[in-house]
């Protein structure tokens, strides 16, 4: 399968710089994967799209401030993007400019509140990084990191919290899992009040879920990982809607690619953590999952074979056509997907 059968024209202006003052209010298009429809609605029209016994499922993922700026010891500028944490201080880190951060270079960050040491540089060009400090780690990010948002987002984020969702949780995230930002705590309460259950899950997104295809054809591209778990406690939920009949969906294609992975033939999930570079792209059937609330994806990228996997690629592809015509706005800040 050609990755240029994903392609798709997207106008730049469709491309969305800032969130909406309120995130219900982004646009929704509903998707009957069976039937082939497509409806035009707004987020917070979700509600009347799910039924008593439903379970969410969303990733409790929290974004840290992983970009950080800081001098060498000479005085010249550097900047670290942190992408995991390895172990204990030591985390694995894109550095800027590579070709001066040589293993021993010192680091000092926020005049002296973070410094860091170049241990290892790591295949394809990473560096293995110890950091020093005194207090806690996260509350120092907190004051000197930024958020480290997408490449095609070329505007100030004036409110870090809206590249959170309104339920992050666990730190340790790179990017945010953007179908999650449309969901405030009142529309939450609502679907709960509805007899849906939610369930959570915790994938750490790293950077690499902006990483192009550069492959020509998609069975030759190789998946970036990343970690994550699901408690004893959701597994549970999940596996009570599954014997019920009910709809496992999931929001967002991190969720989605947990329930996939940790899932047996017959659709039941265990608690577990572990890796996943599971790559879902048409001809996959799917074991777990029965729905999907989603953005708007790259071109050519993972994320679009995956709803692909999904719905079906000529009908996806005739909805982000659609989407374009009405002027979706589209990626991380834009409007959102349901397929069901």
């Amino acid at each position: 399968m050609k990755v240029a059968e994903f392609n798709y024209n997207l106008p730049e202006e469709l491309i969305a710089q800032t969130p909406l003052e309120k995130r219900d209010e982004s646009r929704l298009m509903v998707l009957d994967k069976d039937e082939k429809t497509i409806e035009h609605k707004t987020f917070k029209n979700i509600l009347e799209y799910l039924e008593p016994g439903d379970c969410l499922v969303r990733n409790n993922t929290k974004v840290i401030p992983a970009r950080i700026y800081g001098k060498k010891e000479t005085g010249a500028n550097v900047e670290f993007l942190l992408l995991n944490n390895i172990e204990g201080d030591i985390w694995e880190s894109i550095v800027r400019p590579g070709n001066k951060l040589h293993v021993g270079t010192k680091v000092i960050f926020g005049e002296g509140l973070l410094t860091a040491e170049i241990l290892e540089i790591m295949p394809g060009g990473t560096r293995k990084v110890k950091f020093l400090y005194k207090g806690i780690f996260n509350e120092i990010l907190d004051q000197i990191g930024l958020m480290p948002l997408p490449p095609y987002i070329h505007e100030e984020l004036k409110d870090n919290d809206r590249y959170q969702t309104v339920y992050a949780k666990y730190d340790g995230s790179a990017a945010a899992p953007t179908a999650g930002l449309h969901f405030t705590p009142e529309l939450l309460k609502k679907i709960e009040e509805k007899g849906v259950k939610i369930a959570n899950v915790t994938l750490h997104v790293g950077i690499g879920t902006f990483r192009p295809v550069k492959e020509e054809t998609v069975e030759n591209h190789e998946m970036h990982t990343e970690h994550f778990y699901i408690k004893q406690e959701d597994a549970e939920k999940i596996n009570e809607t599954k014997k019920q009949g009910k709809r496992v969906i999931a929001i967002g294609t991190t969720s989605c690619r947990v329930l996939e992975t940790n899932a047996d033939e017959n659709g039941f999930v265990k608690e577990t953590e572990s890796n996943t570079n599971i790559f879902i792209y048409p001809g996959y059937q799917f074991k777990c999952l029965d729905g999907l609330i989603t953005n708007f994806h790259l071109p050519q990228s993972t994320l679009l074979m995956l709803v692909s996997a999904l719905a079906g690629k000529d009908y996806i592809m005739k909805a982000y056509n659609e989407a374009v015509k009405e002027k979706y706005r589209f990626f991380s800040f834009g409007d959102a997907m349901f397929i069901q």
